[in-house]
This record gives structure tokens, C-alpha cells and sequence, in this order.
């Protein structure tokens, strides 16, 4: 199981980013990222704490661990700049929170964030075939979420994703023990947001595809700051 959304005690959810690592991995997870809510408010005190505890849960607990930022209810005007200032303060990914059909998100966030070239919509509610398919432009996976309340929509997310070629995949939005999933419960809810096996199988490609993806980016981050040491 690869997972790109969860949440830690920096923001709501209720477990220290060493269980929460520790939890999936026990369940059999491949990679798990960090992405706590941010507004300029916080997203430095997230992602320079959170960021010290990644490579030590790595090795010795033997997953793949990432950390980034969701964020969350910003205006849609400021969010390019949101996902820049993250990204320069060492966000590995960055999602944005969509347009959920259960919380009050500002209209418009699903295309600023899709504008911006976030790393994952999160739970965009009843994305435009338009925003959709700036998506697939840009590179923006859509989620498909196993989170009460925000999967509502999922149906309608994967049908505008088929539609377009938009790519997609599936998080859980963890914020406690319980929400975490396996592979086996996460096929269930790609099914049931209407795919066949074939298309299960292209949403865990998706995953895979960008696992390695942030794994290159944080290769080629060691080489340049190897190479800008070595010089000193």
C-alpha cells in the first residue's frame, strides 16, 4: 500500500508521525507521506518538524516516508503561492484539499490548485470535466479517498478522471489507527467508486509511478547538495 495523505499531531490527527509510520508499516505498507493541514500560518513549523523524523523512521522501520502538506481552506488567489513557499521550504509533496462535497471549501480551490501543478487534488468533490482535464495537462493526480464524507464524491471524481485521462489514485486521509487500510480494503474502494479490475490496477500504477517519482527528486536533492559540499 502506497499513501500520499495522512495527518499527524502537527495538525488533527491523533498519532506522532513515528506510530503512525510503525502502524503501517505493520499492516503491510509500502510508503507513507506526511501531510498535515497548512496555511502560511504553520506550514514552516510542519514541514521543518516533521522532516527531522523521516529518515531515521526509514531505516529502521523499513518503509518509504515522505513529508509534505495538505493545503487546506486557503483562498484559491493565494494557493500558487501556498504550494510555492512550501515546496522551497522542503515539501516532498504537496497536496491541496479540494473541494470536498462535506466542508465549506471556497469555490474555484480545485482550479487553482490544478493551476498551481500541486502534487494531488485531495477529495476534489464534483470536479468540472474542465478542471479535470487541466489536471491531466499538468500532471495532477485526482484522488479517490477512503475517508467517511469525502469519498461521497468518488464516483463522480473517477468518472470525470476516465473521461479526461486524468490520473488517479487512492489515500486514505488518515487522521487516526483505524482509518488506515490494506491493499485488499483499498481494491474494495476503487470498485465501489465504479472501476473494473483494470482500472484498480492503472490507480495502484498511479501510486507506484509516483513513488518513484519523489524517490528521483530526493536522489537528485542528495547529488546537488553533495556536489555544492564537495565544491566548499
Amino acid at each position: 500500500m502506497i499513501d500520499l495523505h495522512t495527518h499527524t499531531l502537527f495538525s488533527d490527527g491523533e498519532l506522532v508521525p513515528s506510530e503512525l509510520a510503525r502502524r503501517a508499516k505493520d499492516i503491510g505498507y509500502k510508503a507513507i507521506a506526511f501531510t498535515d493541514h497548512a496555511d502560511f500560518s504553520n506550514v514552516e513549523f510542519i514541514l521543518s518538524n516533521v522532516a527531522k523524523v523521516t529518515q531515521g523512521l526509514e531505516k529502521y522501520f523499513g518503509l518509504y516516508v515522505f513529508y509534505g502538506v495538505e493545503i487546506t481552506h486557503v483562498p484559491p488567489e493565494l494557493i500558487p503561492e501556498s504550494v510555492n513557499l512550501s515546496r522551497k521550504l522542503g515539501a516532498e509533496i504537496v497536496v491541496v484539499h479540494g473541494e470536498s462535497p462535506v466542508e465549506p471549501v471556497k469555490k474555484g480551490t480545485n482550479r487553482a490548485a490544478i493551476s498551481a501543478k500541486c502534487d494531488i487534488l485531495a477529495h476534489p468533490g464534483f470536479i468540472t470535466a474542465e478542471d479535470a482535464l487541466l489536471a491531466k495537462e499538468n500532471d495532477v493526480i485526482l484522488e479517490i479517498s477512503a475517508r467517511n464524507g469525502h469519498s461521497l464524491a468518488n464516483g463522480h471524481v473517477f468518472r470525470m478522471a476516465r473521461q479526461t485521462g486524468a490520473k488517479y489514485m487512492l489515500d486514505t486521509d488518515t487522521h487516526s489507527p483505524d482509518n488506515l487500510i490494506n491493499k485488499e480494503f483499498a481494491s474494495v474502494i476503487l470498485k465501489g467508486a465504479g472501476m473494473n479490475d483494470k482500472e484498480v490496477q492503472r490507480a495502484f500504477k498511479t501510486a507506484e509511478n509516483k513513488l518513484e517519482s519523489l524517490l528521483r527528486k530526493r536522489y537528485d536533492s542528495f547529488k546537488r547538495q553533495k556536489f555544492r559540499y564537495t565544491i566548499k
